[in-house]
């Protein structure tokens, strides 16, 4: 990527598709010294379908002009059609907070690709409902809150966690978090939270989705990552793949695959959320 790091920024917008929508953010950037590097676009349909757009742009000394730029391209450009958008310097890390439960698998990879630097993120916290994660988190230096959830303490361990990730946080990633957050949580939290679960669902729900699997002679293993919202398990997905299984396999190997399956498309899923590559198109995802 050509010139400082520090002076790569990304657009992304999103707006009512029509003509003249690539011409007048082009010539923006350009009016004010930006060089495009990449860019990628997509339309629903091109009469009256939605228009979906990813851009990286470097700009000399970025970061002191990144709120002017901001507020330039509202007034000029997305009030003119009604457009959704976000710039964001490309150097700065998005703050993240992990919640897990016993089941390390997800978390660990995260944890292991964000010190190896392949994950372009700040882990800040850890949350978990059980104490039984600490150490190996301690090893990362990340700190670990164990904050129990029982169905009579739930609002006051929801109240508990917002006010320890309060201004802290850019992402939340349930890495097997076992509990089931409110619509009220998600509020007030204010940020995206991504989960990632065994792509069974709705056909083996609850304890041991894999053993059920095995019983029903099923051939594909498979994880989603997804947006959370208040209605489960059917946010907005990010990313989906698969593992061919075999009746030969042991419960054990099944269940060994598919957590491969979940720790790969739950770093994907991060990855490109943290690189500005998702957009929201209602119930859907726009992937560049």
């Amino acid at each position: 990527m050509s010139g400082r790091p520090a002076d790569v920024g990304r657009l992304l917008i999103s707006s009512e598709d029509g003509p003249g929508i690539v011409a007048t953010v082009t010539a923006f950037l350009y009016a004010r010294g930006a060089n495009i590097i990449s860019a990628d676009q997509t339309s629903t349909d091109p009469v009256g379908g939605r228009f979906f757009q990813r851009i990286e742009f470097h700009l000399p000394d970025l970061l002191a002009w990144i709120d002017v730029l901001e507020r330039e391209f509202a007034d000029e450009v997305a009030g003119r059609f009604g457009m959704s958008f976000r710039i964001r310097p490309a150097v700065v890390p998005q703050r993240v907070a992990l919640f897990v439960s016993k089941l390390d698998h997800c978390l660990l990879d995260l944890l292991w690709r964000w010190r190896g630097g392949e994950l372009p993120i700040d882990v800040v916290q850890v949350v978990s409902n059980h104490p039984d994660l600490e150490k190996e988190v301690d090893r990362f230096g990340v700190p670990f809150a164990h904050i129990p959830v029982t169905r009579a303490t739930k609002a006051e361990a929801e109240a508990a966690t917002l006010s320890l990730l309060e201004g802290r946080v850019d992402l939340v990633v349930l890495a097997r978090y076992m509990q089931i957050l409110s619509g009220t949580f998600l509020e007030r939290l204010g940020v995206p939270a991504i989960n990632i679960h065994h792509s069974f669902l709705p056909a083996f729900v609850g304890a041991g989705p894999y053993a059920q699997a095995k019983e029903r002679g099923v051939k594909l293993v498979g994880a989603t990552a997804h947006y959370v919202t208040e209605d489960l398990d059917e946010g907005p997905i990010i990313e989906q793949d698969v593992a061919r299984i075999s009746h030969r396999d042991t419960v054990a190997q099944i269940t060994g695959r598919g957590a491969d399956i979940e720790r790969l498309v739950l770093a994907r899923a991060v990855r490109w959320h943290c690189e500005d590559r998702v957009l929201l198109d209602g119930s859907t995802t726009v992937v560049f």
